[in-house]
């Protein structure tokens, strides 16, 4: 790689540390973190009180950028937790990855649909093109909320990075393409529809042991306490069929209006993973058995 590209990383580093995004560097060529990990940690440095992971030694300081990036071209991550960001990654189905062409929908086209069944525009703000093609949109997260990574939550091809996640920065390089700047150099804030669905669902409480009335609880409430109670106390050998009838029984209750979808996927993938069963798992089962449950029930009468 030649000085002016080395040269040009590192531009890309300090550009994104300017705007208050704590970087790392990434392999060069690749998307991979380029520090060490715990069991090669010399417990020196920055680790010398113990290991810091990628998300911790993240940085905005000039000076160790410049030091960092002076040893190698290394590509540009952003850790997005620290950063105050949330990034929507807007991918490109599989299909159009590998064979160059799909009829199946974008994750940009599928973000506007739900953009478009929100009341709004797609947000204008800082975005970047990946390199296979897709977008990823940075949005300011909101103070005192904490969010986490999502896959598939919000719709196919659309994930979200924020606490525990990273992107690659604009002007980093990899074998497939470039990242590029788009449009927008403002970083809007998260859409509140937006945070309404990605807002950590409250734990489902402990149904009391004694009879619950339409007083205190409603019935969508009781039965999600129950369905996730259900879930969590299975046992090995049958956590993924309990988890499989819970999203079936509450499919419904999300078909009729009496439950927010996303609140019911948040309490089972927390049971389910509470059991030991994979995250990749669990949305899996989630997502197959929600959507036949609210496919089949889209009245009351059906489900009789």
């Amino acid at each position: 790689m030649t000085h002016d590209a080395r040269s040009a990383l590192l531009c890309a580093a300090l550009d994104a540390a300017a705007r208050g995004w704590h970087v790392f560097p990434l392999r060069p060529g690749t998307k991979r973190p380029a520090l060490h990990g715990e069991a090669t940690c010399p417990r020196a440095g920055a680790c010398v009180n113990g290991h810091r992971k990628w998300e911790q030694r993240a940085t905005t300081d000039p000076d160790r950028i410049r030091a960092a990036w002076s040893r190698a071209p290394f590509n540009v991550g952003i850790a997005t937790g620290p950063s105050g960001l949330l990034v929507v990654d807007l991918d490109m189905p599989k299909e159009q990855n590998v064979k160059g062409s799909s009829d199946a929908p974008c994750g940009a086209a599928i973000f506007a649909a739900l953009c478009e069944r929100a009341g709004h525009a797609v947000p204008d703000t800082y975005r970047t093109r990946t390199a296979s093609g897709g977008q990823h949109l940075h949005f300011t997260a909101q103070d005192g909320v904490r969010l986490s990574n999502t896959a598939g939550t919000i719709g196919e091809l659309v994930d979200t990075r924020a606490w525990g996640g990273y992107v690659v920065a604009a002007g980093s390089i990899t074998p497939a393409g470039h990242y590029k700047a788009l449009s927008a150099p403002v970083t809007a804030p998260v859409p509140a529809w937006l945070l309404s669905i990605l807002q950590p669902a409250p734990r489902a409480v402990q149904a009391p042991s004694g009879p619950v009335t339409t007083q205190s609880s409603s019935y969508a409430d009781i039965a999600l306490e129950n369905e996730t109670r259900n879930v969590a106390s299975a046992q090995q050998g049958g956590r993924e069929a309990s988890l499989f009838r819970a999203a079936r029984a509450l499919g419904r209750l999300i078909a009729w209006g009496d439950l927010p979808r996303h609140v019911v996927e948040q309490a089972l993938q927390e049971a389910g993973e509470s059991t030991g069963l994979t995250a990749a798992e669990c949305r899996s089962t989630l997502r197959s058995a929600l959507n036949w449950s609210i496919a089949h029930n889209q009245s009351r009468r059906n489900a009789a």
